[in-house]
């Protein structure tokens, strides 16, 4: 078997956490692929290679040069975050297929080195003041993070039709209905002739 990539990839608080937990709960041929980052662990409940790979900014640098990076930001001074190689071929190696949790930018960069082996899905929240009011519900920023958020929401946006399928979320349980559609469908395709 030939795997595959699923990349969902959505502005903050349009839904795409909950619905890849979805997938992975109802679909056993999918592992979610761990981002590696160099931030510190938040609390107690983050763990190193479940969570993300906790590494040394100078480490995640050391990567970059050896090119061990399907993509890879800078998010904030001295903050990366990035898909390893190696963690997508653990993946695969293990005979399943890679679901990935990443921003715009990192899904588009996953789609465009993978090709016709990903799918890459854009989650789209019904409106910008929706966005906003699910945010504020979090009850997890500041007023002014959620401004910040919601201003690189609307730029986010502007990226939909660069990718593969948009899912709506105005309906979490149809949202997820058709992710399953979505990623069924395209597992059970045939790969492309290239």
């Amino acid at each position: 078997m030939q795997g595959k990539i699923i990349i969902f990839s959505a502005p903050s608080g349009a839904g795409k956490t909950t619905i890849v937990k979805h997938l992975l709960q109802v679909n056993p041929k999918l592992a979610f692929s761990i981002s590696a980052c160099t931030r510190d662990k938040r609390g107690r409940t983050e763990e190193n290679g479940k969570d993300y790979y906790f590494i040394t900014p100078e480490d995640f640098k050391q990567k970059i040069e050896a090119d061990e990076f399907v993509e890879w930001e800078e998010v904030y001074e001295g903050a990366f975050y990035g898909t390893l190689k190696s963690e997508i071929e653990r993946i695969w190696k293990s005979g399943k297929h890679a679901i990935l949790d990443v921003d715009v930018k990192g899904g588009l960069s996953i789609k465009h080195f993978y090709k016709e082996r990903a799918l890459a899905v854009f989650v789209k929240p019904p409106s910008v003041e929706e966005l906003a009011k699910r945010l504020t519900a979090r009850a997890t920023d500041s007023a002014s993070s959620i401004s910040s958020r919601v201003f690189k929401a609307e730029f986010e946006m502007k990226f939909e039709d660069q990718f593969d399928e948009v899912i709506v979320n105005d309906n979490l349980q149809d949202a997820c209905a058709k992710a399953e559609k979505l990623v069924e469908e395209f597992l059970n395709a045939e790969p492309a002739i290239v």
